[in-house]
């Protein structure tokens, strides 16, 4: 059985058309980490967040979440993201953790605050609000409905 030369070369510009469609792939899925300064933040829930889940604000990509890890002592989560460079936000932002729909994926929304002063590399955001599950949210909506402001009974 003796292969012809084509039946190789064909093979090979398989091979490198299937090598440059993941890289493109790769390229355009936004999977990359984003690289710039690093902040992070306490949490008491975070609700399946992943490392590598995106850090957006007005739900454009701004970072990536990069670690989390247990406190051993509070049980609070300490995520850490990292944040483009050319966004600078504020000392009083707001850092949440929400879903993208019921079982979307989870990620990390900040909203900005209006102080002058501005977060640095490795510094903690202060304002911080842990995800709310969908049993929390009907939790919240019932006891709404059934407290009627009756203090007296």
């Amino acid at each position: 059985m003796r292969k012809k030369p084509v039946e190789t070369i064909m093979g090979l510009v398989v091979l490198v058309v299937a090598l440059l469609f993941l890289i493109f792939a790769y390229r355009v899925s936004d999977l990359q980490v984003v690289k710039g300064y690093t902040l992070a933040a306490d949490f008491m829930k975070v609700g399946g967040l992943s490392i590598g889940s995106d850090v957006r604000i007005n739900g454009i990509k701004v970072g990536t979440v990069t670690a989390q890890k247990l406190n051993n002592e509070d049980y609070t989560v300490r995520v850490t993201f990292s944040i483009a460079g050319d966004v600078k936000l504020p000392k009083d932002s707001t850092v949440v953790i929400v879903g993208d729909g019921l079982m979307g994926d989870k990620f990390v929304k900040i909203e900005p605050g209006s102080d002058k002063e501005l977060l640095m590399d490795g510094d903690m955001f202060k304002k911080t609000k842990d995800f709310k599950t969908l049993e929390d949210m009907v939790g919240e909506i019932i006891f709404m409905v059934t407290d009627n402001g009756d203090k007296n009974e």
